[in-house]
């Protein structure tokens, strides 16, 4: 997954204007693999069901915003709670 590092700079939580980061390799292995058993939900309280290609984790490490197709969601119902990835 690739962000351009100026994207990535402006970029922050929608909700506490915290900065995110990427997320590295293994926290998106283990959120696509809770997402393949069906355990997990968004901010908003649906069901995430589509793998994620990549993230950007707020800099409290509390929540991870999805990155599909090169494109980050940074919206505040499709974080996910980082206290469900086991």
């Amino acid at each position: 997954m690739a962000i351009d590092n100026d994207l990535l700079a402006i970029l922050c939580c929608p909700e506490t204007k915290q900065p995110v980061s990427l997320a590295d390799e293994d926290l998106v292995r283990r959120i696509n693999e809770t997402i393949s058993r069906g355990g997990l939900q968004n901010r908003g309280k649906q069901g995430v069901t589509q793998r994620v290609d990549g993230g950007l984790v707020r800099a409290d490490a509390k929540i991870f915003y999805p990155v599909r197709e090169n494109i980050p969601v940074m919206l505040i119902e499709e974080g996910i709670a980082l206290e469900q990835v086991g």
